[in-house]
């Protein structure tokens, strides 16, 4: 005996509720509405057809009510423009470039969705959606499928300023999950508020080793966001912020404490901004805590003067790994390379130095002809689009007597104000 009454034990957990639900539930075969197949399984290179994708696809293209792309068909078709290895008439990935550049008609969902039946069976080096017009919908969709058919190695997403949020959102998600997914390319678009905040969260786990970000208005806050994640990323190798207008003063000052704080990065590439001899000083302060790591610095055409010189001047000496230095198209003039002849001349790791439209006479390939002489590991020097007549050049070929690492000199082909013709120098030369 338990004390309850037979309506109580009717009801254990109480009395009945007014208006009692029910719960029921659909026969068998209406239980499953779709399913997926595992990725593992989805790709199988030996039994697929060049034949059997491309029908796969119109069919994809009917379902969801777009008309199949000529473009992607003939990409399909030609097995040279993908260079993909054949078996008979079987396809085995992966393949050189999926192009999906403007077709003239926007990628919307639709387009998009229709396409999983190519990702999931071929792997692709290269997706290019550089300009596709890429829609929100479209982009997430298309994102959250290169992510779980693991479709590329590298992604090109460039000219594309409409992806929204949620294009945003799947991309930080294929960011930080892909296992395969190495370099991407973001150029010509504004990193504004969100995108900036969904790329740098990507970042802060992602497997990327390449990142491109040409002229993406990166200059401030966006800048900012960016470096405080890849302060903590340990992944990435070469860094491309070409082209953003970056300046002297707060982006000059993120740039610094990147180098100070990441000492995986490898190449930093930072042309056509506005980093200026002050902002050069800042740089020169993080290079001096990466003195070992950074292989690569491009300084071309950022306002930079022979009064900028001085900052690099105490640091090269100290830099064990920098083997290229690009300074092209800033005003350095003769006094630039008379400020860095000593530190250059210590310097045991620059292979590469190119000094193209710097303003510099004969007087300045003087001074580079004695570096010359000195060097033992610089083996490919740009003197081009400068000054340099035959006094210069007569200079610079008694040095490559004595040097014996140099490979290549490049020069103008005709000397200014000369009426001798001299071709542009590749002097090879052994140990």
């Amino acid at each position: 005996m338990t004390g309850h009454t037979e309506e109580e034990a009717a009801h254990p957990f109480g009395k009945k509720c007014r208006g009692e639900k029910r719960v029921s539930f659909p026969p068998d075969e209406e239980m499953v509405s779709g399913f997926a197949e595992s990725r593992d399984t989805l790709r199988d290179g030996d039994s697929l057809t060049l034949t059997e994708i491309i029908s796969a696809y119109k069919q994809s293209c009917g379902k969801h009510k777009v008309e199949p792309n000529p473009k992607i068909q003939e990409q399909l078709k030609d097995p040279h423009r993908t260079t993909t290895e054949q078996v008979g008439t079987c396809l085995r990935s992966p393949c050189v470039c999926f192009d999906l550049s403007p077709t003239g008609v926007p990628l919307d969902y639709h387009s998009c969705e229709s396409l999983e039946e190519i990702l999931k069976s071929v792997q692709f080096n290269l997706i290019n959606l550089q300009g596709a017009q890429l829609e929100e919908n479209g982009a997430s969709s298309l994102m959250d499928m290169i992510l779980y058919y693991e479709s590329a190695t590298h992604l090109d997403i460039s000219s594309n300023v409409s992806m929204g949020v949620s294009g945003w959102q799947a991309l930080s998600r294929l960011l930080r999950q892909s296992g395969c997914l190495w370099r991407l390319d973001a150029c010509n678009i504004p990193m504004l508020e969100y995108p900036a905040q969904a790329l740098s969260k990507a970042l802060l786990s992602s497997r990327l080793t390449v990142l491109h970000l040409e002229n993406t208005c990166l200059s401030g806050k966006p800048l900012f966001t960016l470096v405080g994640a890849l302060k903590k990323n340990a992944a990435l190798l070469e860094l491309y912020l070409s082209d953003n207008e970056l300046n002297s003063y707060q982006d000059a000052m993120q740039l610094g404490e990147l180098l100070k704080y990441n000492h995986t990065l490898k190449t930093l590439s930072l042309s056509n901004n506005a980093i200026s001899d002050a902002g050069l000083e800042e740089v020169c302060d993080g290079l001096r805590v990466h003195q070992s790591g950074l292989r690569t610095l491009v300084l071309s055409n950022n306002q930079i003067t022979h009064r900028g010189m001085t900052h690099l001047e105490g640091v090269l000496p100290c830099l064990r790994t920098l083997e290229t230095l690009d300074l092209s198209r800033n005003n350095l003039g003769n006094q630039g390379i008379h400020t860095l002849k000593e530190s250059l001349m210590m310097n045991r790791s620059i292979a590469q130095l190119c000094l193209d439209s710097v303003g510099i006479t004969c007087e300045g390939a003087v001074v580079l002809a004695e570096i010359l002489a000195e060097s033992r590991v610089l083996h490919t020097l740009d003197v081009r689009q400068n000054h340099v007549l035959t006094g210069g050049l007569m200079a610079l070929a008694l040095a490559l007597r004595i040097n014996r690492s140099v490979l290549q000199i490049d020069l103008d082909q005709n000397p200014k104000e000369e009426k001798c013709s001299i071709s542009c120098w590749c002097i090879m030369t052994s140990e």
